[in-house]
């Protein structure tokens, strides 16, 4: 016959009377805590965290693009990508240029006179081994890194315009929709001192050739006109303390 035998465990935790008893004497430990199963959590991942700003700030075009269904629900979130959607584009169509491009002849109907009439152009005539030409496109490199919506190009006087004379070089012409609104022979038209900012105030005197962008009109031209005072200013003011500092004390 087979010899079972039972072991009764009571419930986790429990404890008898007599038990008690004996804890409160300290002839036994205290009773450890009953089991507590860690409360659930689902895992985090990247569709359960908040869509805040922040989240969208951190996402590409590309991933807004793909967004897209998944913001239908949500008003300020489709409203917000939106927003952020066209503040790609406009920096993108804002950062076009930033350099001189060299053109030749034939490039010139196709750069300058068919480019977008909200682009303004300006084209320096030059030649090599002319001092005031390397003068002058060391103040259009400094504008055009500055000024990157406008399009500056430079061409061979004489690729521009056969027989044109040296003694008129550099000239600058400005473009836009097509025509010429101004243009400057020599670098005499530009002050006694060829610099990044007197050329810069010449250019806006009356259209707003160099832009920031992100204005038009007149108010880009007057933003534009107020940030080269200020640094024509500035550098003139730099210039002067150099000088003192410089200067023999008595």
């Amino acid at each position: 016959m087979a010899d079972y035998h039972f072991v009764y465990k009571d419930v986790e935790g429990a404890s008898t009377q007599w038990d008690d008893i004996q804890r409160k004497l300290g002839n036994l430990p205290e009773k450890p805590p009953p089991f507590k199963p860690p409360p659930f959590t689902a895992a985090e991942d990247e569709d359960s965290k908040p869509k805040d700003k922040s989240w969208i700030d951190s996402k590409t075009q590309d991933e807004l693009e793909d967004l897209e269904d998944d913001l239908d629900d949500d008003r300020f979130l489709e409203e917000y990508r939106k927003k952020r959607l066209a503040e790609m584009k406009e920096t993108a169509k804002v950062a076009k240029f930033g350099s001189i491009i060299p053109i030749s002849g034939p490039d010139f109907i196709r750069e300058v006179s068919q480019a977008p009439p909200d682009v303004w152009v300006v084209v320096l005539l030059y030649k090599e081994g002319f001092a005031a030409c390397e003068l002058l496109m060391k103040c259009l490199e400094e504008l055009a890194r500055r000024y990157p919506a406008t399009k500056f190009v430079k061409i061979i006087s004489t690729d521009c315009i056969p027989n044109y004379p040296d003694r008129n070089l550099p000239t600058l012409l400005v473009y836009n929709n097509g025509a010429v609104k101004a243009n400057y022979v020599g670098l005499h038209s530009f002050g006694r001192r060829c610099t990044p900012e007197g050329v810069a105030l010449v250019l806006c005197q009356s259209d707003p050739v160099l832009n920031d962008g992100h204005t038009g009109g007149d108010s880009s031209r007057k933003s534009v006109i107020d940030g080269e005072s200020k640094r024509l200013i500035e550098k003139f003011v730099t210039e002067q303390e150099n000088a003192d500092d410089d200067s023999p004390s008595d």
